[in-house]
């Protein structure tokens, strides 16, 4: 064998070795894409082609967007105050209600949140278009975290309720890469649940999820006519319209 045959072959192996170091590279990376897109697949998350029938009042079955309508989850020292507002924002183009929740622990107050919603005049689905947060400590405003705009830095508006709801349905309730991406499944129709504030039939059950943390899971019950009755261990203790002041 002459020399010239042995550096061909030498070469040869190099090159060989060289491909195989770049596929071990590469299959990696394949992989954690396939991954990544197995966890968000299966999920609906574009509702562009409803945002010509949005309006900033109207009630779902299961979700009651008219100001004035309060809702009281309490648990474990937490009390939810949930608040639909006089007040409305244009968001990405939308003219959206503005939603209050205000969070306390032990008597104080932990966060205030604005979020902004428009339902659907063909469908009756309710949208979420994002939030201002303020987190509280010691009484003072600390951060913004979770904070989003639907039209900003990527951020898409998602289904918070839809009008119909089907079983097994799946749908990203809010699109905003990195910051909140919360999805939900209904995994049930026609669950009963009791709360404080009275026993519920015919309840939707909800399971929320988030690929930003695969260990988070939490499940939501709404009864139809009332709204929200049960989130994780919070519970209903309050609802209706509040009365009016002079």
């Amino acid at each position: 064998m002459n020399r010239k045959w042995l550096r061909t072959l030498a070469l040869a192996g190099s090159a060989c070795a060289l491909l195989g170091i770049v596929m071990l590279a590469i299959l990696p990376a394949a992989g954690a894409q396939d991954k990544k897109d197995g966890d968000t697949a299966g999920w609906t998350d574009d509702f562009s082609q409803e945002k010509s029938d949005l309006t900033a009042t109207g009630r779902n079955p299961y979700f009651i967007l008219e100001p004035g309508y309060v809702l009281v989850l309490e648990g474990g020292g937490e009390q939810v105050t949930i608040t639909v507002l006089n007040d409305m924002k244009k968001v990405d183009g939308v003219e959206c209600r503005v939603v209050e929740e205000r969070e306390t622990k032990n008597g104080k107050l932990v966060e205030v949140s604005r979020n902004f919603f428009a339902i659907s005049k063909r469908t009756n689905s309710v949208f979420y278009f994002g939030e201002e947060v303020d987190i509280y400590k010691s009484d003072k405003i600390v951060s913004h975290e979770g904070a989003w705009l639907s039209g900003e830095k990527g951020a898409r508006f998602g289904l918070m309720m839809p009008g119909t709801p089907l079983l097994k349905g799946r749908h990203y309730q809010e699109i905003a890469p990195g910051v909140a991406m919360d999805r939900a499944e209904i995994v049930g129709l026609n669950e009963t649940v009791t709360t404080p504030a009275g026993k519920f039939e015919k309840c939707l059950k909800v399971e929320e999820t988030t690929p930003l943390n695969a260990k988070e899971k939490e499940f939501k019950f709404y009864a139809p006519g009332i709204g929200i009755v049960q989130d994780a261990d919070l519970k209903l203790t309050k609802h209706g319209f509040a009365k009016k002041t002079n």
